[in-house]
């Protein structure tokens, strides 16, 4: 069985939103998982690629915001590789005004056009994946989105790597005032699926810089007088 660690991500904050692009891999020169290809991703991600001489095989979403999924069907489409996100938020990757706010819309002038990649698979809650040599394990985090979820792999010291989208960022939590957004299901999904995690598990967030659990328990402000759900939340 091939060895299902970690030792190898690669980042990139893309698009007017600075959205974080995540290329993770067991090692230079083999197959590869790319995770959140948002708004002008395609050129920075194959310069990635390249550089570390990396397959993909998939792309996961950690949600449905377009500012994750702009790059999606270019990327999937032109490598013939499927896309992963939860069923509920998959109707934002055709539709994604069903997903911002009235001022983003007409920021748009009122209409974003995208398209499903030709290949979609759904993610189950507490599912796993055995994708380009790593096990990445599938925890639904609804708050941010309805469809939000974090992804969980290790490296090869047992290091817990957290792909954590929008639901939880350094010293702060994803905004919750879009439509499908909760404040108290988003704190209950940070509580139940992360809270209990080892102070040494690295998040490696949708925006922003990468921190840990340990550090956002203690420090931050969103978090305080939250405690974690019995047992570790996996």
């Amino acid at each position: 069985m091939s060895r299902l660690f970690i030792v190898l991500v690669a980042g990139f904050p893309a698009g007017a939103f600075q959205t974080n692009c995540y290329v993770v891999a067991p090692a230079a020169g083999e197959a590869c998982v790319i995770v959140d290809p948002g708004q002008d991703a395609v050129d920075p991600l194959q310069a990635a690629l390249a550089e570390h001489r990396l397959t993909p095989v998939a792309v996961l979403l950690t949600h449905g915001h377009f500012d994750h999924t702009f790059s999606v069907q270019p990327v999937c489409d032109g490598t013939d590789i499927p896309a992963w996100i939860h069923p509920e938020d998959r109707a934002l990757l055709a539709d994604p005004m069903k997903g911002i706010s009235r001022e983003s819309a007409a920021f748009f002038g009122g209409r974003l056009e995208l398209r499903e990649p030709r290949e979609v698979r759904e993610l189950t809650d507490r599912g796993e994946l055995e994708l380009a040599g790593m096990r990445l394990r599938v925890d639904h985090t609804p708050g941010h989105t309805p469809g939000s979820v974090v992804f969980t792999t290790d490296t090869e010291d047992g290091t817990e790597v957290v792909l954590a989208g929008d639901t939880l960022f350094a010293g702060s939590i994803g905004r919750t005032d879009l439509p499908g957004g909760s404040h108290e299901q988003l704190l209950e999904s940070i509580r139940e699926r992360l809270l209990g995690r080892p102070d040494s598990a690295v998040v490696l967030p949708g925006h922003g810089q990468t921190t840990t659990i340990g550090r956002e328990r203690a420090s931050n402000p969103f978090l305080r007088g939250l405690a974690p759900a019995p047992g570790r939340g996996l």
